[in-house]
């Protein structure tokens, strides 16, 4: 099985991408892709060639209150789209296309 990353970080307090946010991907604790986001607040490949199983996905958004973001998620066989909508005031994720 093959599986692929990618992210990308919006600021919605200031109404724009999130530039140059420090993203890790790890699996038992070790890392297996990290990145930063580019000028559109992306990250294309965050990484690829993965085995399917549970990964924890770590976020350091520009936000004063929310200083580190982390998800577990299962990822299958495929490509998936992770992306984080953050404000000073609170953060969301959802599984994207």
């Amino acid at each position: 099985m093959s599986v692929s990353l990618s992210t990308h970080v919006l600021d919605t307090g200031q109404g724009k991408p999130a530039r140059g946010v420090r993203v890790e991907l790890l699996r038992g604790g070790e890392p297996v892709g990290t990145g930063e986001t580019d000028g559109d607040g992306r990250i294309q490949e965050l990484a690829a060639g993965l085995d399917a199983g549970e990964y924890r996905l770590v976020f350091y958004p520009p936000s004063p209150f929310f200083r580190r973001v982390e998800l577990e998620v299962a990822l299958e066989e495929g490509h998936y789209h992770v992306p984080l909508l953050v404000s000073p005031y609170g953060c969301a994720s959802y599984r994207g296309s």
